[in-house]
């Protein structure tokens, strides 16, 4: 753990596919911020979006893993969008303490008459439909889903609703994609993507911070003490979030401490160690083969071409052959 006072520098930056835990002890916030370059680039090359696709599952895996490093046991978070828009749905997939997935469905024809009349921003490409958050701590335990209506905005948007309805905890989220050209030696030039993004949360300890809220506190215990999201050291917290800029998440020359301490140097900013994110799919021959031998023999020669089964997985695009007899 390192702590930044008033009077110190970063000593160190935190490298790419991390994310730094924080907490702002002044102003009673704690936060993570997410630094996404290889993991995120991987991801969405394998697929060959669209540029406009790419960009908007880029922030829905940034989203991802700023709250999937949440997670303090053995379990996945989910995040997935079902909308009516060109991109009908996204799906993110964390699980701990470090793999990440994720893939995009979407309509090519009119994700590009969208883009031709001016309609390209992601709140639009999105649509109307739902965002789902899903917690899945194993066949033992009932898994959690909150649910949060998309109504034509952003996923930055979308977050502050979900903490607002769901959880009643002031929350602020920054999101922030870059495509940027790279050059390897002796290769030619590419571009490569990047994200980042960074979430700060209100939770006081001082009970002159606590107010009860007159509405029901969503998902929270009956009676619990809640936040207040008028209190003056969250709305500076806040306030200087949102000055953070998109560059400021994306540029591989600004490391996630120095922006932190950038941020709150007045305050005093505590980080703790880092946490890994890998480029890891879940599939596996093995497990595919157990999904295959649940189908009946009818549906397993529906599916055969030319004496195979092919099954591609649509997060890392790897294709699996059988042999319908090794599903017998």
């Amino acid at each position: 753990m390192i702590e930044f006072t008033q009077m110190s520098r970063p000593p160190r930056a935190v490298a790419d596919d991390h994310v730094l835990p924080f907490a702002v002890e002044a102003l009673d916030v704690r936060g993570r911020i997410v630094r996404l370059g290889p993991v995120v680039d991987a991801i969405l090359s394998r697929h060959d979006y669209p540029t406009h696709v790419a960009q908007v599952l880029a922030e829905a895996i940034a989203l991802t893993a700023l709250l999937g490093s949440s997670l303090k046991f053995d379990g996945r978070f989910t995040l997935q969008t079902k909308t009516d828009g060109p991109i009908s749905m996204l799906v993110v997939d964390y699980s701990t303490p470090d793999r990440m997935r994720a893939y995009a469905s979407f309509d090519a024809a009119a994700v590009e008459t969208a883009i031709a009349s001016g309609r390209g921003s992601p709140a639009e490409l999105l649509g109307r439909g739902h965002l789902a958050m899903t917690v899945d701590q194993g066949s033992e335990t009932n898994s959690y889903q909150g649910l949060v209506a998309l109504e034509g905005e952003g996923l930055e948007e979308a977050a502050h609703g979900y903490f607002q309805q769901s959880e009643q905890i002031p929350t602020r989220v920054r999101l922030a994609v870059a495509e940027m050209l790279t050059r390897d030696p002796g290769q030619p030039p590419r571009h490569a993507w990047r994200a980042g993004g960074i979430l700060a949360q209100f939770l006081p300890q001082s009970q002159a911070r606590i107010r009860h809220r007159d509405l029901h506190p969503g998902d929270a215990p009956e009676g619990i003490a809640l936040p207040s999201d008028d209190d003056d050291a969250w709305t500076e917290a806040s306030s200087l979030v949102a000055t953070v800029e998109d560059l400021e998440l994306t540029d591989p020359g600004l490391g996630a401490e120095r922006l932190l301490f950038r941020l709150f140097h007045e305050r005093g900013v505590r980080v703790f160690e880092p946490q890994p994110i890998v480029d890891r799919c879940r599939c596996g021959r093995e497990r595919i083969a157990r999904l295959l031998s649940q189908f009946s023999a009818e549906d397993v020669s529906h599916m055969t071409v030319d004496g195979r089964i092919e099954v591609t997985c649509e997060f890392c695009s790897t294709r699996y052959q059988f042999d319908p007899t090794e599903l017998q």
